[in-house]
């Protein structure tokens, strides 16, 4: 007797196959075996509902940035961490020529 499963875990299981892929850059099977066996379902399964055009459309990435809009945000994030660097290089000669120095005490 099959088991009915609720599409909002349906749902979690399909984005978990996906962020997997996503994020680790493994393959659609490896993603499908590891995130069924941490769920206790079966492959076949999860292999059934990522390929569902029911639940793919509910689980479809949000659209992604423009290139220019991508390329000002990295832009700015880039022109921030230089900042943060250039002080971090400050303070770092700072405490160091502090230790130099010898104590009067």
């Amino acid at each position: 007797m099959p088991k009915h499963y609720a599409p909002e875990f349906r749902e979690h299981a399909v984005r978990m196959v996906t962020d997997k892929v996503a994020a680790e850059g493994c393959s659609q099977r490896s993603a499908l075996l590891a995130v069924a066996t941490s769920l206790g379902i079966s492959d076949q399964t999860l292999r059934g509902w990522t390929r569902s055009p029911r639940v793919t459309s509910a689980t479809a990435a949000p659209p992604r940035e423009s290139l220019e809009e991508e390329n000002r945000r990295l832009r700015r994030e880039l022109a921030e961490t230089r900042r943060a660097n250039e002080i971090l290089k400050k303070a770092s000669a700072f405490f160091a020529a502090e230790l130099d120095r010898p104590t009067t005490r």
